[in-house]
């Protein structure tokens, strides 16, 4: 029988912060992010970085959060070199998901 509380942790909203790294300004990054992102349940913003990197912070159940970045990740492979992810609390801040600028 499966762990209940494991299985109650997915379902709980968590944030990712995350940042891209590698060729991902100036190829419809943040664009192609934010489109993606209407496909799943998640909410938070997207911008570009002065160091040339792509930050993401993104909030959703973390099953939800890992098909978005699995999509994203998809979506512009060729582009990117790194991604970090540093995960904490969701806060419940989003109502929808932006480009920033």
């Amino acid at each position: 029988m499966p762990n209940a509380k494991c299985l109650s942790c997915s379902l709980m909203p968590v944030r990712f912060s995350i940042s891209f790294t590698g060729l991902v300004q100036g190829v419809f990054f943040r664009a192609t992010t934010r489109d993606i992102a209407r496909d799943y349940a998640v909410s938070g913003w997207v911008r570009n970085e002065i160091d040339g990197s792509v930050r993401c912070v993104v909030e959703g159940e973390r099953d939800e959060l890992d098909r978005f970045l699995a999509a994203v990740r998809l979506a512009k492979k060729t582009y990117i070199e790194d991604v970090a992810i540093e995960e904490s609390n969701a806060t419940g801040e989003f109502t929808g998901f932006s480009i920033r600028p």
